[in-house]
């Protein structure tokens, strides 16, 4: 009778030890739950001044609890020189998350010649509205926009905004 409880000894701790790492991963997963999704919408305003130089001006932010439902249209995945890249910074200026977006001074539109025939024209504007939709990150304190200035992605600071 002794020996059949020496050989179930093992098997008990195993079990009791597998019982309580299976508990702590849940305790994991609840903490991470808490925490609400949130997604933050900035409006700004970018002029080009006389000398080319871009200035923004900041007009608003909300942050309110939600998601994304998806990636939008309006980013692209990397820019080109006068795209901006937008930011997310922690407390200590580390990137978070950054996205790209093409540059709301210039437009391409569409119209139609005195042939009939669609033709694209690109239009730079002087100023223009940007507002941005994003998930925020649980530990953005700033959210940077940029100028890209070079084909290596190298980027001037145009406004940093404090989360607070």
């Amino acid at each position: 009778m002794k020996l059949s409880i020496f050989k179930l000894s093992p098997l008990v701790i195993l079990i009791l030890f597998w019982a309580c790492a299976a508990k702590k991963t849940d305790v994991t997963e609840i903490a991470d739950e808490d925490l609400q999704p949130k997604l933050i919408f900035l409006n700004y305003s970018i002029s080009n001044s006389e000398n080319n130089k871009k200035n923004i001006e900041f007009i608003s932010k909300t942050i309110t609890d939600g998601k994304l439902k998806s990636s939008s249209n309006k980013y692209i995945k990397v820019g080109g020189i006068g795209d901006l890249k937008c930011r997310q910074l922690n407390k200590d200026s580390v990137e978070i998350n950054a996205i790209a977006i093409k540059n709301p001074l210039s437009k391409i539109i569409e119209f139609v010649n005195d042939s009939l025939i669609f033709e694209n024209k690109l239009i730079e504007l002087k100023k223009a509205p940007l507002s941005l939709r994003l998930q925020l990150h649980s530990e953005t304190k700033f959210i940077a926009i940029e100028e890209i200035t070079d084909s290596l992605q190298k980027s001037k600071t145009l406004i940093i905004t404090k989360l607070d």
